[in-house]
């Protein structure tokens, strides 16, 4: 079956195809009983306007862009944006406006996706992710004057709106929950350390638990359970291994509890463990992680509301989330007495 056209209901209404155009675009030139005939016909025989077309007449493209700088295999495991993306679909089909979602290899492919997507009308808009110290994006969209919302700081967003939440004070709540418990060694698996929300991250923890008389160490890790897991080991072999340590994402967490479980710690009698997204993965493990708990589907809907004003003209600013509530669970505790040792004989690296 080929596809209806504006032809098929020109035909079948018994008008030209530029009254067909009228209707359809919702322009004068035709009577409105002519108008409501045409659209119930559209509507009969399934028709749906051609988003270049319609990109050409009224230039709205009826889509939203957004580019992910990571591989995809790894981004299919990510429960943090397969609820961003769950929340920005939620939100975009409600106006029947499509989300183009793609992968880059690098900042300069993606740069150069932007650049297509805006000549050829694909999108009216941008969601950026990940974003990165002196980031090149950000003065390449201003120029392109290309409608964007960054889902991260404000801090080098430059002109471009950003919905945000206060990393800072979700860490200083994690730090100071863990020395409430007595922990004096702490570590944190990070993320990818030129992502501005890393450095934050970073930052807070180092000064909360300096303000706090801990000692504190950070080790950089990239998101993924090999990453999670080699540092966790590394961080249990040192001089003076941690009693808590905090993951950059659950992913990590879980395969630093796998790994801490297998070189014979406890967990929490000999370590605690806290993952920074809150998942399902995080009571699925035993014990079930500590986690900071934020509600990631509303995020992804507050940016695409916010980029919907910001394609429609608007002066959007900045939409602060609510900060993230730290939920305790089993693998967190009190800390050990006497320095930890493996209750069973570990595995290689």
């Amino acid at each position: 079956m080929k596809r209806p056209t504006i032809t098929d209901i020109a035909r079948i209404a018994g008008v030209t195809k530029a009254a067909v155009s009228f209707a359809l675009n919702g322009q004068p030139g035709v009577s409105v009983a002519t108008r409501q005939r045409i659209l119930a016909i559209a509507e009969e025989i399934g028709f749906e306007p051609n988003s270049a077309a319609r990109a050409l007449s009224d230039g709205r493209a009826g889509a939203y862009g957004l580019v992910i700088d990571r591989p995809a295999r790894l981004l299919g495991m990510e429960p943090f944006f397969m609820q961003l993306i769950s929340g920005i679909q939620a939100e975009l089909s409600g106006g029947h406006t499509a989300l183009l979602l793609t992968t880059a290899e690098d900042q300069a492919a993606e740069i150069a996706m932007y650049r297509s997507w805006w000549a050829q009308r694909r999108v009216d808009g941008v969601f950026i992710v990940d974003l990165q110290i002196g980031d090149q994006r950000v003065p390449v969209l201003e120029e392109l004057r290309m409608p964007s919302v960054v889902i991260g700081t404000p801090a080098g967003a430059g002109a471009l709106s950003a919905v945000w939440q206060d990393d800072a004070v979700a860490m200083r709540t994690v730090v100071e929950y863990l020395t409430g418990l007595g922990h004096t060694r702490l570590a944190r698996v990070t993320g990818i350390p030129r992502f501005w929300h890393t450095k934050i991250r970073t930052d807070a923890f180092l000064e909360a638990a300096q303000s706090a008389g801990s000692d504190a160490v950070c080790v950089e890790a990239d998101y993924t359970g090999e990453h999670g897991a080699s540092a966790t080991r590394r961080l249990l072999r040192a001089r003076r291994p941690p009693t808590a340590i905090l993951y950059d994402n659950d992913i990590m967490a879980v395969s630093g509890l796998s790994a801490v479980q297998q070189m014979g710690f406890d967990v929490p009698a000999d370590l605690s463990i806290v993952a920074w997204d809150d998942s399902p993965l995080c009571e699925l493990v035993h014990p079930p992680l500590t986690a900071l708990t934020r509600d990631v589907a509303a995020y992804g809907a507050h940016a695409a509301q916010t980029l919907i004003q910001v394609a429609g003209g608007a002066a959007a600013g900045n939409f602060e989330e609510a900060v993230p509530v730290l939920t305790p669970r089993g693998s967190t505790g009190r800390a050990p007495r006497a320095p930890s040792r493996p209750r069973a004989s570990g595995v290689p690296a």
